[in-house]
């Protein structure tokens, strides 16, 4: 009797299960210089586990900082041929001392698997390969060309994609992207990802005096740079929320009664959004329901301010500097670079009198894209969806960014269809962050499925 490719992962559940233990033991955090030698190791993890899929070209690519790792397996000239992208990397894991269990030490509760990088997105990243790996074991090869880009950056602002992407445009070269860096809306709610915002980020760097001085000497008498910077950080936004950056709306196409229709068409609980958040009141700009404010509005986020003493016990002094990181997420037709110029000049025209500012641009920004529904494979998609979870799936947006999916449409010209399996709620970035095996399992059917689906039955 024939082996098919679901009987491949039946077979091998057990052994893909303990992979990704295996995977998220390594501790690839990239934005940590003392983590670059685990960053190194876990590239080159998953290399091998594309040769061990039978892969038959891959190879690890140096960057000026950490390594992408790309596969290819070419069928046939006349199939189709996805790219699937995704990361390797993960956050940091602190604060540690939050974890139930040691972040890097994966831990079965519940039906879920307790590990940095559990969904954010070594589980995906995996199911991709493994789903790949199986339909090989049925017919030998996959049924359509597939090439694989693993980068290690994504979490930093993938500063060193472009110019791999660029420099290897022709062994990337594909009709469609498969991004495994996603999720779906609920464990039995499937959906389609058709946007996600930008991002532009800066830090505003604030002085005021030479040095830090006595409070009691000169706190009535000079500019105290911690004051300075809440003062200007307030002028970022009005009273309704709205950001107040002169220009910053102006190239924002506001959302279609049909787009705002199809957003309240996707289940949503606010009261329950606000608990399980542990808030006593949502806040956001004036007009929009939270939900359009998170998936088609942009944002001015102040993600850090600083400045002064910082210790334990007290210390007298009158601070001479202070900082503040900002980022913004961004929608169509919103340019990063256009974005900073307009920050900067609003901390021109607001740095309060006796302090100085400079706006420097934070490495890692992305255009916001808009996936085109007229592409097959995002039918194609929808279909699996629809067979996998026995519902078809709801058409979702993203207040995320994945700086890919706009360098893959800039540089390949080809979109992205967003196809991974984390839960809206599953602590990514925090503590505790989590993956339902259910979703590690359904996955790796949904990448057989789907790629089988792609496959040109004529051209055979």
């Amino acid at each position: 009797m024939s082996t098919t490719w679901r009987d491949a992962l039946e077979t091998n559940e057990a052994r893909h299960r303990a992979e990704l233990d295996e995977l998220l033991r390594l501790p690839s955090v990239s934005t940590d210089p003392t983590h670059a030698d685990d960053v190194a190791a876990t590239a080159e993890w998953v290399a091998d586990r594309l040769r061990r899929a039978g892969v038959p070209e891959v190879e690890v690519v140096a960057t000026a900082g950490h390594p992408v790792v790309l596969g290819r397996w070419r069928v046939a000239g006349n199939q189709p041929t996805v790219l699937i992208y995704g990361h390797y990397d993960v956050q940091p894991e602190e604060p540690v001392a939050l974890w139930d269990s040691p972040p890097f030490e994966p831990a079965e509760r519940d039906g879920r698997l307790y590990a940095r990088g559990s969904s954010d997105m070594k589980g995906n990243l995996l199911t991709a390969v493994q789903g790949v790996e199986a339909l090989a074991a049925a017919s030998g090869a996959p049924p359509v060309n597939v090439t694989f880009i693993f980068e290690g950056e994504e979490e930093i602002g993938s500063p060193h994609l472009t110019e791999v992407v660029r420099s290897r445009r022709d062994f990337l070269a594909c009709d469609a992207v498969l991004s495994a860096d996603g999720g779906q809306h609920g464990p039995d709610q499937p959906s389609l990802n058709v946007a996600l915002k930008g991002l532009a980020g800066v830090q505003v760097n604030l002085r005021t005096a030479g040095s830090d001085l006595h409070s009691g000497m000169y706190g009535a008498t000079v500019p105290n740079a911690v004051q300075a910077m809440a003062r200007l950080a307030a002028t970022l936004h009005d009273a309704d929320g709205r950001v107040a950056v002169a220009g910053f709306y102006d190239p924002v196409v506001d959302l279609t009664a049909e787009e705002r229709a199809e957003i309240a068409a996707v289940p949503f609980d606010e009261a329950a959004f606000q608990a399980n958040l542990g808030l006593s009141e949502l806040w956001g700009e004036a007009g929009w329901t939270p939900r359009e404010r998170q998936w088609a509005r942009p944002t001015l986020d102040l993600n850090g301010i600083w400045g002064g003493f910082q210790g334990e016990g007290n210390k007298t002094v009158t601070p001479s500097e202070a900082h503040l990181k900002i980022t913004c997420r961004l929608v169509p037709d919103q340019e990063p670079d256009g974005i900073v110029a307009q920050i900067r000049d609003h901390v021109a025209r607001h740095c309060p009198p006796g302090a100085t500012a400079e706006v420097i641009p934070i490495e890692g920004s992305a255009r916001p894209v808009v996936l085109d529904r007229a592409d097959p494979v995002h039918h194609a998609a929808g279909e699996t969806l629809t067979e996998l979870f026995g519902a078809e799936p709801v058409i979702v947006r993203s207040g995320g960014t994945i700086p890919a999916t706009a360098i893959f449409q800039e540089e390949l010209g080809a979109g992205t269809i967003m196809f991974g399996w984390s839960m809206p709620d599953s602590g990514a970035h925090a503590p505790n962050e989590w993956y339902r095996l259910d979703d590690f399992r359904r996955g790796r059917y949904g990448y057989a499925m789907l790629l089988e689906r792609l496959r040109r039955p004529e051209l055979s």
